[in-house]
């Protein structure tokens, strides 16, 4: 789904509010969580899940498949997703 469906939805449902505002809203929303992030810090959303960051560790003989040359792949934080129990039953009735 994108950021303007999302909108269309959230306009359909709250008629009062403009698209500006909406669009405003979503903004600082996906705003927070990744200010959250980057501090280290979990995001969790009751009923939906948590996102998370986790550390990948560096690769010192990390290979090139096209060279076959050994590169240094360094040290990455990954945003990482899991869902609440009450998502997982209504994504799977």
């Amino acid at each position: 789904m994108s950021r303007q469906k999302i909108i269309k939805i959230l306009k359909e449902k709250n008629p009062k509010l403009s698209e500006k505002d909406l669009e405003d809203i979503l903004n600082i929303f996906s705003d927070n969580i990744v200010s959250a992030l980057r501090i280290g810090k979990k995001v969790v959303l009751k009923g939906f899940g948590v996102f998370f960051i986790k550390k990948i560790k560096e690769k010192h003989n990390a290979r090139n498949p096209k060279t076959s040359e050994i590169i240094y792949i360094p040290e990455r934080n990954k945003v990482r997703f899991r869902p609440s129990k009450q998502l997982k039953e209504l994504i799977n009735k």
